[in-house]
């Protein structure tokens, strides 16, 4: 029987829609135009605006087809009829979903603010939806949890399970499948340290910002701006006036928008480096090694925030010759990190090893991103412990190492 005219038309929407999400992860939503999308599908540009009036809409087409198929994987891991199997098939479902479409998975991360509010509003709601039912069904089989809890750790094990849409390491699909499973299924059975007392009422900019020299406001406030709104929607006039200096004065300081950001990028890499070999000096065994190094990690990430979060969105927008130095020294960070929990789980191999990693500092880097109430650094660190190979925190309080 041949394929109706309607059935074909919902299918070219679709391959338009998954080509676009893989064009706008690899250089950016704005980097990508109509022109290059129908050329990938194999149309012209016109037969776009057949489908889409916008690449906007384009984009909230691939953005609800994800939302749609995360929904999907979660409520088929509901049906299941016994209660302690629903959410081991729900996670399962998801890390299989998350690797089949691995190249655009990082959507959930950073190209939603490109869409407008009533757009973001209308795709969170099958998603927000699903992680509820997740939340749900982790306080089923832990009862004992509270809801900032099992918010906690459901929130890290989504971040693990699309950790390999953040790099390019490569592993063969049935032990990706294996190695982020049990990274997610010991995150879940993690006894966090109790939640605070007190929520936060999101981050304030420090009063002494006035107090920094021009040169380091101007990247204070240019780190905070690209996080907010994308680099591309950020003007050096904008960043001249949130810094209190006039725009002309800003290029006394930085030639471009571009040299901006690749100064924030060159600041976290050594700000990374330089807490990296704090944390491990003097360090006597791999595990107070690895211990110090998480906790290093995670405060440094949820110090600076906003500079983490431009790190893992705006790469695409580096110039060529800084973004291979970059990754470059993102690659020594990730292996020093890989050769201490090799030390700890000596039975895994190198790539899942490098799998395990990514998903842990994945984990660090949304949570750190999102910053919810029940997140805080110990809580965070402790999520990491078991995964890497360190024992698990007894307790409600996080020790220090």
């Amino acid at each position: 029987m041949p394929t109706s005219p309607r059935r074909r038309s919902k299918d070219r929407k679709e391959a338009i829609a998954l080509v676009a999400a893989e064009l706008f992860c690899a250089r950016g939503f704005h980097n990508v135009a109509i022109e290059d999308i129908a050329q990938e599908v194999g149309i012209t540009g016109p037969a776009i605006y057949r489908h889409f009036p916008t690449k906007q809409a384009v984009l909230a087409a691939a953005v609800r087809e994800l939302g749609s198929r995360f929904a999907e994987c979660v409520h088929a891991g509901a049906r299941e009829a016994a209660p302690s199997d629903r959410l081991p098939a729900a996670l399962r479902a998801l890390v299989r979903y998350a690797l089949d479409r691995r190249t655009v998975a990082r959507l959930y991360q950073w190209e939603g603010r490109c869409l407008d509010a009533g757009q973001q509003a209308e795709l969170a709601v099958p998603f927000d939806a699903a992680v509820r039912m997740l939340r749900e069904l982790l306080l089923d089989l832990r009862p004992e949890l509270g809801k900032q809890d099992s918010a906690l750790l459901v929130s890290a094990a989504l971040s693990a399970i699309a950790s390999p849409s953040t790099h390019r390491a490569s592993l063969s699909r049935s032990k990706a499948e294996r190695t982020i499973l049990d990274c997610v299924t010991t995150v879940i059975a993690v006894h966090p340290p109790a939640p605070p007392r007190r929520t936060s009422s999101g981050r304030r900019r420090p009063d002494r910002l006035n107090l920094l020299p021009r040169r380091e406001r101007l990247l204070a406030e240019a780190i905070r701006l690209f996080h907010e709104r994308g680099y591309h929607q950020v003007s050096i006039s904008d960043i001249g006036q949130a810094a209190g200096i006039n725009a002309s004065s800003v290029y006394t300081h930085f030639a471009s928008k571009a040299e901006l950001l690749s100064a924030a990028y060159y600041r976290a890499t050594s700000r990374v480096e330089h807490t990296t070999a704090a944390a491990l000096a003097d360090a006597s065994t791999p595990a107070q090694a690895l211990s110090r190094l998480i906790d290093a990690y995670v405060e440094i990430t949820f110090d600076q925030a906003d500079l983490a979060a431009v790190y893992v969105s705006e790469s695409e927008n580096l110039a060529p010759a800084d973004l291979r130095r970059l990754r470059a020294a993102q690659r020594r960070h990730v292996d020093t990190w890989i050769g201490l929990v090799s030390e700890l789980r000596p039975g895994e191999g190198a790539a899942e090893l490098r799998f395990r990693t990514h998903a842990a500092l994945n984990i660090v880097t949304d949570l750190a991103r999102t910053a919810g109430p029940s997140v805080t650094e110990a809580r965070t660190a402790a999520l990491l412990r078991p995964m890497l190979g360190l024992p698990a925190l007894t307790g409600r309080s996080a020790a220090p190492a």
